[in-house]
């Protein structure tokens, strides 16, 4: 599995990941095209600016540049301090793999040899077993439920954080 950064040409997978009402079911439903379509030309501006760190997961049997998902860490404000926020989603027919996992793995071990991202929170649903199976092997640190507004709705997430180089599997182990 390697990572690469997001480009124009992988519109249709953030349209299979983002419109998609089984992908999206932790995450409020699907969105409407125009919208994930607009959320593309938004990251490519992000990655150019290097504000964002948006990869995609480029699994070794996709033979090319399939992305099988995308890991994002970003820069947010909450409360009016800036924090570092992580996410990630993993194509169905690729779930299961492990995939995710090490994309966050290999992302969080970027950030601690990068040094600018601070701790690290994640937000999955309190619903998603998985993603919160990945921040639980990972070394995230529980902090609690809380609401949190994405795309427009609110969602009931677990709110995790880690301060990379100290997670599970770093290569500072």
């Amino acid at each position: 599995m390697r990572l690469r950064d997001v480009r124009a040409g992988d519109v249709e997978a953030y349209v299979r990941m983002r419109c998609d009402p089984v992908m999206m079911a932790e995450l409020g439903g699907p969105l409407p095209r125009e919208k994930v379509e607009a959320r593309l030309r938004k990251d490519l501006a992000e990655v150019a600016a290097d504000g964002a760190w948006i990869r995609m997961i480029v699994p070794d049997s996709a033979g090319g540049d399939e992305a099988a998902g995308v890991v994002t860490l970003w820069s947010d404000e909450e409360d009016g301090v800036p924090v570092s926020e992580i996410g990630w989603m993993v194509l169905p027919e690729y779930q299961g793999r492990g995939l995710a996992r090490a994309a966050v793995r290999l992302v969080l071990d970027a950030a601690a040899e990068d040094g600018r991202w601070g701790e690290v929170h994640a937000n999955p649903g309190t619903a998603n077993g998985p993603s919160n199976g990945i921040c639980r092997a990972l070394g995230f640190r529980l902090l609690g439920e809380r609401d949190l507004d994405f795309a427009d709705r609110v969602l009931r997430t677990n709110h995790w954080v880690v301060v990379p180089g100290e997670h599970t599997g770093s290569r500072t182990e």
